[in-house]
């Protein structure tokens, strides 16, 4: 994924920033204490994507001082994840704000062209598992890439994934998200030949016990190349599959 401090040294090689000007730029504070929140200037130098605001107990006035503080940097575009309605009504009034309801995510800017080397797929069980997979698929956009969604694809009808094997054999990542006992990630893990990123989510009966039970599943996969992240964490999916599908293209910059 682009990094920061690379377009600073490409825009010295190129002559559109001046050496001092890059020194100025890399010499930067690294973030900024605004008193509630030390916002983290230079993520996007260190791990080649900005810091993300965790909307979940701050509220819309923290929210918009750190949207403020980002701004104010020079970060283009924002993403919020687990902000609430009423959260993101208040914030609607201060910034120009695109919120998906149903993933709980609100974005400021515009979502960039995809950068990455191939798309990812972000399958889900049931329709249930939907604002899960809505996280992670908008979180893997905002940071560069396309994304194919494959929903309601689950091992009750499995026709229903067969369908699209073609789709599967093509993907650079597939993020598989399902409830209940979480056989979906197991099933595409043993069809797809790249890396699967299972999220276990919350879904299910009383012996689910809200996730758990597809979590270990999930974790006792019998299929290579499964991993896992926690219960209802659509965003970590969607951020390491867009780790993984800018891996190639980083390498060849």
């Amino acid at each position: 994924m682009d990094n920061d401090i690379r377009k600073i040294f490409e825009g010295v090689k190129e002559g559109s920033i001046s050496v001092d000007e890059a020194i100025l730029a890399v010499k930067k504070q690294p973030f900024e204490d605004i008193g509630f929140a030390k916002v983290d200037l230079h993520r996007g130098i260190r791990q080649g994507a900005a810091e993300v605001i965790y909307g979940a107990g701050k509220t819309p006035e923290q929210c918009v001082g750190i949207i403020e503080s980002m701004l104010r940097n020079g970060q283009k575009t924002i993403l919020i994840t687990r902000l609430s309605k009423e959260s993101a009504d208040i914030i609607s009034k201060e910034y120009d704000l695109d919120y998906r309801e149903n993933a709980r995510i609100g974005i400021i800017g515009s979502i960039p062209e995809p950068t990455g080397i191939g798309t990812i797929f972000v399958a889900t069980g049931g329709t249930s598992d939907i604002p899960v997979a809505e996280e992670a698929a908008l979180t893997a956009q905002v940071h560069g890439n396309k994304v194919v969604r494959l929903y309601d694809v689950g091992v009750a009808g499995l026709h229903r994934l067969l369908a699209h094997m073609d789709e599967i054999m093509n993907a650079s990542v597939i993020i598989a998200i399902a409830g209940m006992e979480g056989a979906l990630a197991s099933v595409i893990g043993g069809l797809a030949d790249c890396p699967v990123i299972a999220v276990p989510t919350s879904v299910g009966y009383g012996a689910s016990f809200h996730g758990v039970s597809a979590l270990l599943s999930m974790l006792n996969s019998c299929a290579s190349g499964v991993s896992v992240v926690n219960i209802d964490n659509g965003f970590g999916a969607g951020y390491l599959a867009s780790m993984i599908n800018h891996m190639e293209a980083l390498d060849k910059k």
